[in-house]
């Protein structure tokens, strides 16, 4: 029985000696060193290979390395194969130290100041209270619940959107289209911890920034596909938009001539908000196998019909 890992080469060696150290019954194997392809009954991967039904023929489980599962393509994968996401404890405090930091950077207008700086103009500005300053994230899975909890300790009128209705002590909860006009309209700094799906492409787009607060900021740690990046910088020249954080792009890595690489008003960064570690997904990755082969649900496996 082998896994075969596809992902980061340099990352797979602490992998490998992490299963060879911790389960030497799990044949190791690294891309595009397959071997005999019908002893791999585990896929841990960032993309999947093409074709894995005739590739690997007794493929059981694909583990995406990953807590999204948007850059696969589900619809090209074989219907029966469960796709399980890495419940990576180290992703979800990734997530929240990035989040903190992008939203007490837009609180205190870090970007106006970097700005400043560049200018040699000291200059100071008024300070808004943690408490007059609404934070919204849209998206309230596990990643965006997180996040709440760790901002809520800096005082910040917190509030979150979903499809459905969630409860959440101290954040303000909103549910599914109607009120999400409402929920837009009390937002001063906007997080997008949204899954990317067919209902949440270009989310982040013209008429979603037209009902935000005027001067509101965003930030995108979903995925680059949520984003019209078109509208985006539309919105931050006629200053709709003070500003943006933003750790993902439709295309990544972003070309030398991307407008968004010297806009004074974005702050961007090469999709680390957080990156899966062996350290920390090792166990959660060997649980979800033992749980396979002893005929038990794997935790993160996501729903084929709702993409995550």
């Amino acid at each position: 029985m082998a896994l075969l890992y596809k992902a980061d080469p340099v990352r797979g060696e602490r992998w490998q000696a992490l299963f060879a150290e911790q389960a030497p019954d799990i044949e190791w194997r690294a891309w595009p060193d397959i071997g005999d392809p019908h002893d791999v009954r585990y896929l841990a991967a960032w993309q999947a290979p093409e074709n894995l039904d005739s590739l690997l023929p007794n493929l059981q489980v694909l583990f995406a390395l990953s807590a999204g599962v948007d850059q696969l393509d589900l619809g090209r994968l074989p219907q029966s194969l469960p796709v399980v996401r890495l419940l990576d404890p180290g992703i979800t405090k990734g997530m929240c130290e990035y989040a903190s930091f992008a939203v007490l950077g837009l609180h205190r207008d870090m970007l106006r100041y970097r700005q400043q700086q560049a200018e040699k103009c000291w200059q100071a500005h008024r300070l808004v209270p943690a408490h007059q300053r609404r934070v919204g994230v849209l998206g309230l899975g596990l990643q965006a619940r997180q996040i709440l909890t760790t901002l809520r300790p800096y005082g910040f009128a917190l509030s979150g959107w979903a499809r459905s209705l969630h409860h959440i002590p101290g954040v303000d909860c909103f549910a599914g289209p109607d009120q999400l006009p409402v929920f837009l309209g009390q937002c001063d700094i906007l997080l997008c911890a949204l899954p990317l799906t067919e209902q949440t492409q270009g989310i982040l787009d013209r008429e979603l920034f037209q009902q935000l607060p005027k001067g509101a900021a965003l930030i995108n740690m979903g995925r680059g596909g949520h984003l019209v990046e078109e509208d985006l910088l539309e919105a931050l020249d006629s200053g709709q938009l003070s500003a943006a954080v933003l750790d993902v792009l439709q295309q990544e890595p972003a070309g030398p001539d991307h407008p968004f690489w010297q806009h004074p008003k974005i702050l961007l960064t090469p999709h680390i908000a957080a990156m899966t570690q062996p350290e920390s997904a090792f166990s959660v990755l060997l649980e979800n196998i033992r749980r396979h082969q002893r005929g038990e649900p794997m935790l993160g496996q996501i729903d084929r019909k709702q993409g995550y």
